[in-house]
């Protein structure tokens, strides 16, 4: 079902991202009065899930869910329609019209998709508002993985600074570190401010790392609730308990406990908790699954979250501003994939890459910011300067305005080939990677 679940929200998305992105060229194609034959939701090869006409564009739904079109009149796209260009050009076709005005249908797309962003970070922002963990807040120290210590990084600490620049949302903490490509990391380690090195080569095995958990917050282990069934509440642990060790090895985080119980599933073992002033021993029997049945407090007893609450008037400038920063953020991680050392074009992946990104319930403020996401992410990607795509299109006409001559048709057929021919490769090997990274896991 969390399979299901998480498709049923990649379509959805992808289909969204689609409409607009289509509905740019669409719009623009028809304020200058450029006939637009098609407008798909996914590629029709062959056939088409449904269709229907209306004026002079068929609609429609393909069966193909790669992406989507609109064929406009008298220019060489997808379609490969030669035909219609071996005919004198005619008023209304896409050739005929002014170079600007083909410029700017090019980039209705990207443009929409932009648009689309914003206006979804300011609906996010007015209906959620913005709610952190700031750094500061996470007093109980760090929690870190075994990469996490390759940098220099230790349990408890407190971390001050990257490259000496405070970072106010500590979940921000590991973006700042991979898409600044940072050198230090500043830390309070038993009342002590500490300056890390991270070492060479370290950045290319985070891009790879796996686990979520690379640095978190500590919490410590109070009992806030029991599930149905709680062997631990069974065996005495009551709500307000504070589990500070497991047969006598400290665990007074909550992680510690959680990874220390695993080790002894089927077994009896010695809780110890602090009750009020007391300290209090309780054996209990580890169910199979690992787990006694016991929910921690809530993580607002521990921290003060903070939260920005926005009206529209100020949701529109800080819409913006996401935007933007989604943008810039993108495009560092770009820049990444070109990198030798850091060999970022191994994780690249394709449709399962990013149909794995959603949760596994639906959940409408993390449908939305993936959505966000991924419209930025198709705004660049399609403005790049590679025939078949937008950018490819806004390049040959930037050529075209410079120099003041139009590449042939037959230039702009061969280029759309190349094209299409890389575009295709691309998505072999991202979505190869996907097939790879399922048979090692």
């Amino acid at each position: 079902m969390e399979v299901v679940i998480k498709i049923l929200q990649f379509v959805l998305s992808l289909s969204i991202l689609v409409i607009i992105h289509e509905l740019g060229h669409f719009l623009a194609a028809k304020a200058f009065k450029t006939r637009v034959e098609k407008f798909y939701l996914f590629f029709n090869p062959w056939f088409s899930i449904f269709k229907f006409k209306y004026g002079e564009t068929e609609y429609g739904v393909g069966w193909l869910p790669l992406g989507g079109y609109v064929k406009i009149a008298g220019m060489i796209d997808e379609s490969m329609d030669k035909e219609q260009l071996n005919k004198q050009p005619q008023p209304w076709e896409f050739r005929s019209k002014p170079t600007w005005q083909r410029l700017i249908i090019m980039l209705g797309g990207v443009t929409m998709n932009i648009i689309l962003a914003i206006l979804i970070y300011i609906f996010m922002l007015v209906t959620w508002g913005e709610e952190y963990l700031p750094t500061s807040e996470v007093k109980y120290g760090i929690r870190v993985d075994s990469l996490a210590m390759e940098s220099g990084l230790r349990d408890g600490d407190k971390i001050l600074s990257i490259d000496n620049e405070y970072v106010e949302k500590f979940n921000k903490i590991p973006e700042k570190i991979i898409l600044d490509d940072a050198k230090t990391i500043q830390v309070e380690r038993n009342g002590q401010k500490i300056n890390l090195e991270i070492p060479d080569g370290f950045l290319a095995k985070l891009i790879k790392h796996k686990s979520p958990d690379f640095i978190s917050f500590r919490v410590p282990f109070e009992v806030g609730d029991f599930t149905k069934k709680s062997a631990g509440k069974e065996a005495g642990i009551q709500i307000d308990d504070k589990i500070i060790a497991l047969n006598d090895i400290p665990t007074e985080y909550f992680y510690d406990f959680f990874n220390e119980i695993q080790k002894h599933k089927d077994e009896e073992v010695k809780v110890t908790v602090l009750r009020s002033s007391d300290t209090v021993n309780i054996n209990v029997t580890v169910p199979s699954e690992g787990k006694l049945g016991i929910f921690r407090k809530p993580l607002e007893d521990y921290f003060e979250f903070s939260k920005v609450n926005y009206s529209i008037f100020s949701a529109v400038p800080a819409g913006v501003v996401k935007a933007y920063k989604g943008v810039g953020n993108y495009l560092k991680q770009l820049k990444l994939l070109f990198n030798p050392d850091i060999k970022a074009y191994e994780s690249v992946g394709g449709f399962i890459t990013i149909g794995s990104i959603f949760p596994a319930q639906w959940h409408w403020q993390s449908f939305w910011t993936l959505t966000a996401f991924l419209s930025i992410m198709l705004a660049i990607l399609n403005v790049l300067p590679i025939p078949a795509l937008d950018g490819g299109h806004v390049m040959f006409l930037m050529y075209e305005i410079i120099t003041r001559r139009k590449p042939s048709d037959k230039f702009m057929e061969y280029a759309q080939i190349t094209g299409m021919v890389l575009l295709f490769a691309l998505l072999i090997f991202a979505n190869g990677n996907d097939i790879i990274k399922l048979f090692r896991n």
